[in-house]
Formats: C-alpha cells, sequence, structure tokens
C-alpha cells in the first residue's frame, strides 16, 4: 500500500495523539507537531512563527496537514479573546496559504460550537451563528481556510472523549473526577444536550478522509460533519460513569437552567449530521459511550 507523509498540529492533546496514532497504526509517515507539551518524538514548533512553519513544511514536504491545535476552552477563551485569536483564525489562514500554495491537503478540525443549539440536527449547509468567542473564533478561521484554500476539508465535531493524559484533556473525561469526588455538592449542567464522540473515532473518519483523497484521487473539499448519535446531558454522563464505578451522585445536583447571562453562552443543542460523510462512503461508526468509559474505568483510570 502507499503510504502517506502527514503532518499532525497540536500533536500533544487529546484528539491529536489519536489522529497521530491512527495514521501510523495505518502505516503511514507522521510528524506530529507540540509546543508547550512537545515530549518524545514530537518536535517543539511555535504555530505563530510564521517562518518557522513554513521552513518546517518544506523540510518534510508533507502530502497532508491536520490541523487539530487550537485554544478549546470556551470559558479561557471568553476572559481573553485577542490573546487566542492568532491561534485559532490567524494560524488556521497561515496554514491554508501554505497548503495551497504547495497542493497539500490541509484538514481543519471545527467544532459544533460555531452553531447557536436551537435547529437541530445541522447540516453542513446550515448557517452558523456561535453563541460564544470561541465559536466565534473557530468559525473565523474556517472563513480564513476557505478563502485561502478552497479545496480544504473542515471537519465539524462536537464535544470529545478518549484517552486522557490527565481528565482535564476533555470536558467530558473531567467528570470522572467530578462523580468520585463525593465530598461537596455540585450543580452538574442536565440542561444542554451534548454528543460525546470519542477521538478515535474522529480520528478513523480524518485518516480515511485522507486516504481517499491522497491515495484514491477522490475529490472531497469543504464542510464536514462528524458526530456520535448518542445524545446525553452532562449529568446524564456522570449517571453512565457512576454506574461503571458502582457509586453514587447524590452529592450532584441536576440543573436543567439554561446559563445564566454572566455565564459562557453554551448551545442548547448542536447536533451534527453525518449524512455528508456517509454519502462519501465514509465509515461513522462510534464506539458506544458506556462501553468505552466500563473498560477505561475498568483499567483504573
Amino acid at each position: 500500500m502507499l503510504s502517506l507523509r502527514v503532518i499532525v498540529t497540536g500533536a500533544s492533546g487529546l484528539l491529536g495523539r489519536a489522529v497521530l496514532k491512527e495514521f501510523k497504526k495505518a502505516g503511514h509517515e507522521c510528524q506530529g507537531l507540540a509546543f508547550s507539551r512537545a515530549k518524545g518524538d514530537l518536535k517543539k514548533l511555535d504555530l505563530e512563527d510564521e517562518g518557522a512553519v513554513e521552513a518546517f513544511i518544506d523540510e518534510y514536504r508533507p502530502d497532508v496537514i491536520v490541523h487539530c491545535a487550537a485554544e478549546r476552552r470556551p470559558d479561557v477563551v471568553e476572559k481573553n479573546p485577542e490573546a487566542v485569536r492568532n491561534l485559532n483564525v490567524q494560524v488556521p489562514r497561515v496554514l491554508a496559504e501554505l497548503t495551497n500554495d504547495r497542493g497539500i491537503m490541509l484538514i481543519y478540525i471545527s467544532t459544533d460550537y460555531v452553531f447557536d443549539g436551537t435547529k437541530a440536527p445541522y447540516d453542513v449547509r446550515d448557517k452558523p451563528h456561535p453563541l460564544n468567542v470561541y465559536g466565534e473564533t473557530k468559525l473565523q478561521g474556517e472563513i480564513e481556510i476557505k478563502k485561502y484554500n478552497t479545496a480544504a476539508i473542515l471537519l465539524r465535531v462536537p464535544i470529545l472523549y478518549g484517552e486522557t493524559e490527565y481528565n482535564g484533556e476533555s470536558a467530558v473525561n473531567i467528570l470522572i473526577d467530578q462523580v468520585k469526588d463525593q465530598a461537596k455538592t455540585v450543580s452538574m449542567d442536565h440542561y444542554a444536550i451534548r454528543y460525546p464522540t470519542n477521538v478515535a473515532d474522529v480520528a478513523h473518519v480524518i485518516k480515511d478522509l485522507a486516504v481517499r483523497v491522497r491515495l484514491e484521487k477522490v475529490f472531497i473539499s469543504g464542510i464536514l460533519h462528524f458526530s456520535a448519535e448518542e445524545k446525553f446531558t452532562k449529568y446524564e454522563m456522570c449517571e453512565v460513569i457512576a454506574r461503571a464505578l458502582d457509586t453514587s451522585i447524590d452529592h450532584l445536583q441536576a440543573n436543567s437552567v439554561a446559563p445564566k447571562a454572566n455565564e459562557t453562552p453554551r448551545p442548547y443543542d448542536c447536533h451534527l449530521s453525518n449524512r455528508c460523510l456517509k454519502g462519501l462512503g465514509i465509515n461513522t461508526t462510534c464506539v458506544k459511550f458506556e462501553d468505552w468509559m466500563k473498560q477505561w474505568l475498568a483499567k483504573g483510570h
């Protein structure tokens, strides 16, 4: 089988690690990039240093770049939006220009938070309307990509979970800590509907898209959506975790009220439709949330 040369940005993060693992497992040559958490085989590179990024791309000569790096925490973005715009908006623009000029396939990871959550399920043609600054910056990143590289793929995904190095890497895995810490009463969101999607499943879709375009020569570009189909509130995810741990969540209070005006706004239901991916013949099967969580927690995590 022909193999691809792949660069993965944000390769020290939850999704980036899974993408790197998936490509390597399939026999492709990969280089992961990281900055603050660069270690092992990962190359330390500041994505905001345009000259350094261009030099590395010309040195490595990839077939594909998967851009996972971003500031993904809505509360962090809300507090310091200008500091985040470079990473979430300017870096995608630079990568779009560099890949377009060199004929490199670019896959940009975006988010369901580009929508306001009032008209789910969302198709790729639906008009975005982000409620918070994080969603705005990711949408602006999409706009920059489309402006400078019309052949790029923009893959929107929902809330992610998977094999974390620490639970705080994922807004889903962090719930494990909150279920276990029964010393204090905590208000847990039982309002917003979410579709937790495993990063291993996202990585599989990304790899399949890269193979389809670069090796099988099928032209695919533009916006695509990928999401698991099981829906939960955060409180319901905690119920799943508690069952797996055989413990109580009496210390968690289900909060069915929408976010207050002074809180970071979050959409009610941003379910992404897999219609287009299915139409392309891409496998959109996802692991069952409860099955995965039982196996993960059985290993002592």
